[in-house]
């Protein structure tokens, strides 16, 4: 275990007071301490969104990317040296709006990244349109009448693309978050934690309490986080009660284990010997 303090950043979080995203950061360092991850072994990467300043609010390596662009720069850094510990952070709008297709095929590939989405269910930066994942008849600037599309369902299709560690969790309870993370971090595969992170600036329907009136913990309910059936069944439980927890976990091969570039080694620690430089250049001509 590493003291907490470690992964405590010099630069002070800028979000709105009670922003859901400070319970997400103290759950993210908890889970790092917990595991006693060293700081040069993580590398967090982000979008764009009021989520994605994270890396620049905790000790480790990070990268602050474009709008929804985060996963494949994460992916690049994993291939480059699969021994790190890759984890992505952002918002709804970045991850299941612009970069959907790359969240897709992130999971389809079952590369091996921590991929946490503080899911606000607004676009808080831009001040208060409707997100991807905004319920129907949400009134925000955006839609002033109220939302006509249906909202993505985040856990659904994650489990239908084949990510092999599908959870979502609450930024209400940092410490349930921190388990999760942690159990996310272990896992050998893509992991997604959705979680619950109110914009208590923009969002006036989803906010802490409405939340607590209805999330209830799936391990407390004896749910069967390896049954497949069991994790899409709930994935669509929205309502008056509404599961966080850890859905889905299984075993495949990751994306790493199959690379033939990797089988000598992580790329950043082997040395480049090209004989014949002109000859590799004529392949590509």
């Amino acid at each position: 275990m590493i003291p907490v303090t470690e992964y405590r950043s010099e630069t002070r979080p800028d979000w709105c007071p009670g922003c859901g995203d400070f319970g997400l950061l103290n759950a993210l360092q908890k889970a790092l301490s917990n595991l006693g991850v060293n700081p040069k072994d993580v590398f967090i990467v982000s979008g764009i969104g009021c989520s994605s300043n994270l890396p620049g609010f905790i000790r480790a390596y990070g990268f602050h990317g474009i709008h929804g662009r985060a996963l494949p720069l994460a992916t690049g850094a994993k291939l480059a040296n699969p021994e790190l510990h890759v984890i992505v952070t952002g918002g709804d709008g970045d991850g299941y709006g612009i970069g959907l297709g790359h969240f897709i095929h992130a999971m389809r590939r079952n590369i091996g990244i921590t991929y946490i989405v503080m899911d606000n269910q607004i676009y808080g930066l831009t001040t208060g349109q409707a997100s991807p994942t905004s319920e129907k008849g949400m009134k925000t600037k955006s839609t002033p009448e109220g939302a006509i599309e249906n909202p993505v369902n985040p856990i659904a299709l994650a489990l239908a693309s084949g990510a092999t560690y599908v959870a979502r969790s609450f930024s209400g309870d940092p410490s349930h978050a921190a388990s999760l993370i942690e159990g996310a971090v272990r896992h050998r595969g893509f992991a997604l934690i959705d979680d619950f992170s109110p914009c208590v600036t923009y969002n006036k329907q989803n906010t802490y309490d409405w939340f607590r009136e209805r999330v209830y913990k799936l391990e407390e309910a004896g749910h069967n986080h390896s049954s497949f059936e069991d994790a899409l069944r709930k994935a669509f439980e929205w309502g008056s009660k509404i599961p966080i927890g850890l859905f889905y976990e299984t075993e495949r091969l990751t994306y790493e284990d199959q690379e033939p570039a990797l089988r000598e080694g992580p790329p950043v620690k082997r040395r480049l010997a090209i004989e014949d430089p002109q000859a590799l250049l004529q392949e590509f001509i």
